[in-house]
């Protein structure tokens, strides 16, 4: 229990550093209300957004009516709960107590709550960061449980000499490449498109299918890192359970080579590889903004982008927080799970 409250507290911490981080570094970008005004709006309507965003009202105080919008425990006026439509439970007359769903404000141009946006994009990026980290988590023990049992081998050899070039090669270059080659020279063979969502629109009847092939490239390109870094590490692991003496135990009471390895040896050599899988499975999670964009995958990163691009500040800002609040929660999970793992850490 205490080891649960220490980790929501460290959490809490880095989320209300994150939240001011964001907030000061995007107050010299343009002002705020002229944007959701446009070019067209008067005065009186500049000076209208300005008030119903605070702007009107020292930095400090933005910062605190910033942090009471985007947490879940907040304090609001009953106006402020019927304009901005917070959702949550409320309780008092007119200053209500409550806990909400984040408010992350509404987009420049769309006008739509950034919170809706980002829970549509989400989904994308969840649904490509699972597919990554299994194929590379899957693909990271079987060529590692190989390099270590051919140890000084030529499979050993191929294994480290691939896991050493995926580990070199930026994310980025490699989706460039791999849409330029398979998506487009190879396209006739591969039948792979460089770009394209999860779901597609049926041209006649207007609805929407899912279209697996287009998780291929990204899915593959998102995990070809972490699959290198698992690799090494399940080699590595592997490698020093080997020299252990209860493996040696096993050999000598007759157990069969596949009894040892599967039941004695993975096991133990699979901690360092989960703590890995789920860190890695966060910034998955955080960072795939690149691969999302380069294939044209709906997703956080590319819906970042996009809003980059727009000078959409608020769904950016949104965006960084829900990324930051994400890579937290994972490794308060992946923490608690090695925990459970290795009785050690106790």
């Amino acid at each position: 229990m205490l080891f649960l409250l220490k980790k929501t507290g460290y959490a809490s911490l880095v989320l209300l550093g994150v939240t001011c981080l964001v907030f000061l570094l995007f107050q010299g970008f343009g002002d705020p209300a002229r944007l959701m005004a446009g070019q067209a709006g008067d005065l009186k309507t500049v000076q209208q957004i300005r008030k119903s965003l605070h702007l009107d009202q020292p930095r400090w105080k933005q910062l605190l009516f910033y942090i009471n919008d985007v947490s879940p425990i907040c304090i609001h006026h009953k106006t402020d709960i019927e304009e901005k439509k917070l959702k949550g439970i409320f309780i008092g007359n007119n200053l209500k107590f409550g806990i909400k769903r984040p408010y992350l404000g509404k987009s420049y141009q769309s006008k739509k709550n950034v919170a809706d946006i980002l829970g549509e994009a989400l989904p994308g990026t969840i649904i490509l960061a699972i597919t990554a980290i299994f194929f590379a988590l899957a693909g990271g023990l079987l060529l590692g449980m190989i390099a270590a049992l051919y140890r000084g081998k030529w499979p050993d050899h191929l294994a480290v000499t691939g896991s050493v070039a995926g580990t070199s090669f930026p994310s980025f270059f490699v989706a460039i490449v791999l849409a330029y080659l398979i998506g487009i020279l190879w396209h006739r063979y591969s039948g792979l498109m460089p770009a394209g969502s999860l779901f597609a629109i049926n041209e006649v009847t207007g609805l929407r299918y899912p279209e697996i092939k287009n998780l291929i490239l990204p899915a593959f390109t998102l995990g070809l890192r972490p699959l290198a870094i698992i690799t090494q590490l399940t080699r590595s692991s592997m490698i020093e359970v080997f020299h252990q003496d209860y493996i040696r135990t096993g050999f000598a009471k007759g157990l069969s080579r596949k009894s040892v390895i599967v039941k004695h040896a993975l096991p133990n050599a699979i901690n360092p590889v989960l703590s890995a899988t789920t860190g890695w499975f966060a910034e998955m999670l955080a960072g795939s903004f690149f691969i999302e964009y380069i294939f044209g995958w709906k997703g956080i990163g590319k819906v970042t982008v996009d809003a980059l691009e727009k000078l959409d500040y608020p769904v950016v800002m949104g965006a960084v927080l829900l990324s930051a609040t994400l890579f937290t929660l994972v490794n308060f999970f992946s923490d608690s799970l090695y925990r459970l793992a290795d009785k050690r850490i106790q």
